[in-house]
């Protein structure tokens, strides 16, 4: 087993560390004085392989592992937080050891190293979850049907399992589609089939969405709806009338082939439903062996059949309103073997009917004749029946072939782009386009009837202009179907995740905000503005379950099935890959880079840090960039203008500063607004508490006694301070209490 040692000076800053080698079966104590170790200036505790060693068991406690010399901290000002500080100590030490040589795990997040350890999933404060996502979250595991087995609702005809087609959802939301998606359109109303000249038309009107759509394509099952000579289509936008489709069709179920017999009724069967009322009645009859003679010469001869259909209004009860009356008498002559499919359509004044039928002569029982009457259907057409104006309908005739199957009228298909209003500063709302746009979607969910019902004043509209010229040009769009029933904030999340963002609440404002590369912090804290003792550092370190890559599951465009992809940064094996679905993506490059983004935030933000400020924690909000100045991580240098000398740019500052050599150093400065202005770049004045800028031109310093004195943060040009994006805000009394996670640009570049 190959050995080292890790001294870990700031357990704070456990990536400023030393890692050395060691001798095989080297004990601590020589160990440390073949290095001329002979004592730590600072109180220092010793473990091996994640466990505690007594100073007095070091003469014979052999290395052969890992073993790290931690710091502890002194003083106050806060840290680590917490009651315990040894524990945390003690818990950043063993991360520190799991993290730098844990193999494929610490490579993963960042760190490599080619030494095997004792230390895993044992390590204090590791994360068991998946993946990390602070600022954005992480879109829906992997799930077999949004919204399946939940309550009584329907899998979605979507994205479910189940096969696809055309039914009817009963008692379901109709959908609403947003960007650019495939749709087997629900049925809007009953089917019904009319005969005309002896063949069959099938009747059906389907709802395709909420709002009005751009059609693409329309297809049956695979092929164009235009191969199919036999078709007629009608696509009906919102406020449009219905001409191909009946508006309300009902079906008496009772009528179901029933043979008429001379003098003998068959029914009354009521029409329709209590609490209906119909203008016309619709009936069928079937002759199903045709009609005709069998003469000796072995030709037909015409053979004639003919019948009735009565009719009464009935109240709600099914009682009698009137005397029955005649709707028509008809009879056919023909000399055919042909099965005979016939429709008539009766005009009746308003009101619910019964209805029977009759044969006006005897049957011909000879097996020579084919002369058989049947009552196939009976349908009442609803009177003033309307449909919804705000959707989008598509009425289909279709002639029954030996091209159209029943099965095959189940399986419309169509390719659709969502029509929305657009918004610029400049013309505010403009007329419906077809979009994919994740911005106008968002909008869309705040302001129409099914949403929200937000007026343009509760809207962020210019932040959504902004971001939808960022997503237009990345191609990070919202393609995706609402068919089940979410919360309008859920709506929110979906299609913001969608584009890397977050929805949030501000002072009755709903804005929006996303991740996205910031240098210029609109705050800066320090031990000056923390309160003391409330500095906490969370650091979330990997376990044996940390997800080492990410799969993302999407609904193609390419098939218009379930895809995925599966993405990784440099030195992830993707042994232990997370999977979550990205809902309203549809292309893999979108996924790709949705994939790298949570694969880099999972690896490089894994530092949660919290503290108590007063008002001024009220200045940041949600996602914004901070800067945290703090020496007890070692986190700049922080402190007030003590003097200032405006001619020479001198300052005399209330802390000791330490300059590198070959070496940029820079201040920043906290505003009386609490701004952030810097960093500047400043040298030595020749004393430890004094610096001198290059260049610090209207820029107002207060040095008074009477009023709070400028606040400031120094170190190196790449570390003055840690810079870390608000996720919570909260009020705790006179306090307010910011939690952040610390930024890494690295997130940003991961999708380039």
């Amino acid at each position: 087993m190959q050995s080292a040692v890790i001294i870990l000076r700031n357990p704070f800053a456990p990536a400023t560390r030393d890692v050395l080698q060691s001798e095989p079966h080297q004990t601590i104590s020589q160990w440390l004085a073949a290095n001329q170790i002979l004592q730590f200036d600072k109180p220092t505790i010793c473990l091996k392989d994640g466990q505690p060693v007594l100073r007095e068991c070091w003469p014979s406690t052999r290395i052969d592992g890992i073993v790290v010399f931690v710091t502890l901290p002194q003083g106050g000002g806060g840290g680590g937080g917490g009651k315990n500080p040894l524990r945390t100590v003690l818990m950043i030490a063993v991360m520190v050891v799991a993290t730098v040589y844990a193999g494929p795990v610490g490579s993963s997040l960042g760190f490599s190293g080619s030494m095997a350890t004792a230390v895993g999933s044992a390590a204090i404060m590791t994360a068991g979850s998946v993946l990390v996502s602070a600022l954005v979250p992480l879109p829906s595991p992997s799930l077999p049907a949004i919204g399946s087995g939940a309550g009584l609702a329907q899998p979605s005809p979507t994205y479910s399992l189940q096969g696809q087609g055309n039914f009817a959802r009963l008692s379901q939301p109709i959908p609403v589609i947003y960007g650019r998606h495939i749709v087997y359109p629900d049925l809007a109303a009953t089917p019904y089939g009319e005969y005309v000249s002896n063949d069959q038309f099938l009747h059906q009107l389907h709802c395709i969405g909420l709002g009005e759509y751009d059609i693409e394509k329309i297809c049956i099952e695979d092929s164009p709806i235009t191969a199919f000579d036999e078709v007629e289509y009608q696509i009906v936008a919102p406020g449009q009338n219905v001409t191909l489709f009946d508006p309300d069709v009902v079906t008496a179920s009772e009528v179901a082939g029933q043979e008429l017999v001379h003098g003998d009724f068959v029914g009354g069967f009521a029409i329709t439903p209590s609490e209906t009322q119909i203008t016309h009645i619709g009936l069928d009859v079937i002759l199903p062996r045709g009609l005709y003679y069998a003469n000796d010469s072995g030709g037909l001869d015409a053979k004639t059949a003919s019948w009735r259909f009565d009719a009464r209004k009935i109240d709600d009860e099914g009682v009698a309103l009137g005397d029955w009356f005649t709707l028509g008498a008809e009879s056919l002559t023909l000399a055919d073997s042909t099965a005979q499919r016939l429709s008539f359509k009766y005009p009746v004044s308003p009101g619910r009917y019964e209805v029977r039928a009759t044969r006006l002569e005897a049957k011909d029982p000879s097996s020579r004749v084919g002369h058989e009457v049947r009552w196939a259907e009976a349908r009442g057409y609803v009177a003033e029946s309307e449909f919804p104006p705000d959707v989008t309908l598509l009425a289909i005739k279709m002639r029954a072939t030996d091209n159209l199957s029943q099965r095959s009228s189940r399986q419309i298909n169509c390719v659709v782009t969502r029509k929305l209003p657009t918004w610029s500063p400049q013309v505010g709302w403009g007329e419906p386009i077809a979009t994919r746009a994740i911005a106008w979607a968002f909008a869309d969910v705040l302001r129409a009837h099914y949403g929200a019902k937000l007026s343009n004043e509760r809207i962020d509209l210019v932040a959504l202009a902004q971001l939808d010229s960022v997503w237009s040009s990345r191609e990070d769009y919202f393609d995706a179907i609402f068919d089940q029933s979410v919360t309008v904030w859920e709506a929110l999340t979906r299609i913001a995740r969608c584009g890397r963002s977050v929805p949030f609440l501000q002072g009755g404002i709903v804005r929006i905000v996303r991740d996205e590369p910031r240098s210029l912090p609109v705050a800066l804290f320090s031990a000056r503005n923390i309160v003391k003792n409330s500095l906490k550092i969370q650091y979330i370190m990997p376990g044996d379950e940390t997800a080492d890559s990410v799969t993302v599951e999407f609904f193609s465009s390419r098939t218009w099935k379930p895809d995925e992809v599966t993405v990784g940064l440099g030195g992830s094996q993707s042994l232990n890959p997370a999977k979550v679905r990205l809902f309203g993506c549809t292309n893999e490059a979108h996924a790709i880079r949705e994939g790298l983004y949570i694969a880099a935030a999972n690896r490089y933000r894994r530092r949660i840090v919290t503290f108590r400020t007063e008002l001024e924690g009220l200045i940041p909000t949600y996602g914004d960039l901070v800067a945290i100045s703090h020496d007890m991580p070692s986190w700049g240098t922080g402190g007030e203008f003590m003097s200032w000398d405006p001619g020479s740019r001198t300052a005399v500052l209330s802390e000791d500063v330490s300059f590198e050599a070959q070496t940029d150093h820079v201040i920043a400065l906290r505003m009386r607004d609490g701004s952030v202005a810097g960093p500047y770049v400043v040298v030595t004045a020749g004393t430890p508490n004094s610096v001198v800028f290059e260049d610090l031109s209207g820029v107002d310093i207060r040095i008074a006694t009477d009023s709070e004195r400028t606040h400031f943060a120094f170190g190196r040009a790449d570390h003055w301070a840690t810079l870390a994006r608000v996720i919570t805000i909260r009020p705790r009394g006179d306090q307010v209490e910011v939690t952040c996670v610390a930024e890494n640009s690295l997130v940003h570049s991961a999708d380039i």
